[in-house]
């Protein structure tokens, strides 16, 4: 029996259309002159592949979109930036992280043989083999690896996902579950929910527990960002997350905190952007949980539908018009438990 209110699948749609349209919106920002005089480096190269990785999966769900292009563009420019390989190797904690990445996210008809040099180093720097990777490091540069159609010597992703945080997390408590581990896992096993992600049907549902119960526990926290990602999780491992009790309020969550101009306007409602923030602290808070929503209901809309409908600024309800609502709101903490009290009434 669906679990879904009324006005649910509306209000994703007009979410999803949001969220699309602010990123379309500010993805030039990125790797302009502004952008990169006012942006500190490594986030802002960060922010550049989080951007190719939401183009590849826009391209696969709505090729059409006006919105794309900007997308693309900003992508194209980066990478052609002879200077660009250089700036994902400044902070050495994630430069083979960022480096891969960087070649396999490399834009259709990239002009530059960067790429392919930087999977050849990494080649024989031993990247691209187990060595001493975490279990999580190792999927993740498998999963990339592939996505480059490089030749690599990591096991095969069911031995991969045995050794995962997912795999081991049944009995452990929530607050001490890493989200984002949990959540990346699931994309890198299942392509971002574009393949099966080849569990046993028992495995699969121990993994969808784990999931719906990080996501009524997020929810209840107000944590924006974490939320977008379990409910692209939820999708991944085969659910509905507009049919999840707590898919749905997450869903609801984020609508209901989505700005006139369609930003997600922080990582949570603890880091939500203040009043009177200046755009470039606006745009370094709600950038992150802004993309993170428009990948998750790109894939789970699609998915669902086979259809989107174009990139716009969301519906705003009567009252919340744009003149008369700022587009940056004070910060108000919901109480736990009235999030909580959101997915007990899904159910």
């Amino acid at each position: 029996m669906s679990t879904r209110s009324a006005g649910l699948d509306e209000a994703v749609t007009s979410l999803s259309a949001g969220v699309r349209h602010w990123i379309g919106q500010h993805a030039g920002y990125l790797d302009s002159p502004a952008g990169r005089a006012e942006l500190p480096v490594t986030p802002r190269v960060k922010a550049l592949l989080q951007l190719a990785l939401l183009g590849r999966y826009w391209g696969k769900a709505a090729p059409a979109d006006t919105a794309l292009d900007q997308v693309t563009g900003a992508v194209e420019r980066a990478w052609a930036r002879p200077d660009f390989p250089h700036l994902l190797t400044l902070d050495r904690r994630y430069a083979r992280q960022f480096e891969l990445m960087y070649a396999a996210l490399a834009p259709a008809g990239a002009v530059t043989d960067a790429p392919r040099s930087v999977l050849a180093r990494l080649a024989s720097d031993g990247y691209l083999a187990p060595r001493r990777k975490s279990p999580y490091l190792h999927l993740e540069a498998r999963f990339y690896a592939d996505l480059a159609g490089a030749e690599h010597r990591f096991a095969p992703y069911r031995e991969l996902y045995e050794a995962s945080l997912p795999a081991r997390a049944g009995a452990l408590p929530v607050a001490d579950l890493d989200v984002c581990v949990v959540t990346h896992t699931v994309f890198y096993l299942s392509d971002f929910g574009h393949r099966d992600p080849g569990l046993t049907e028992e495995a699969r549902r121990r993994a969808l527990h784990v999931v719906e119960r990080l996501t009524e526990h997020c929810v209840g926290l107000g944590e924006w960002d974490l939320v977008g990602k379990l409910v692209l999780a939820q999708y991944c491992l085969g659910a509905d997350p507009l049919d999840t009790p707590s898919g749905a309020a997450g869903l609801r969550m984020l609508a209901g905190v989505q700005t006139p101009g369609g930003a997600i306007p922080g990582r949570s409602v603890l880091r939500r952007a203040p009043a009177g923030a200046t755009p470039v602290d606006f745009f370094r808070k709600s950038y992150q949980a802004t993309l993170v929503t428009a990948l998750a209901t790109l894939i789970v809309t699609s998915g669902r539908t086979g259809a989107l409908p174009a990139a716009g600024a969301p519906a705003v309800p009567a009252g919340r018009a744009a003149g008369a609502v700022p587009a940056v709101r004070a910060a108000q903490p919901v109480p736990a438990g009235r999030a909580a009290r959101a997915v007990r009434e899904a159910r």
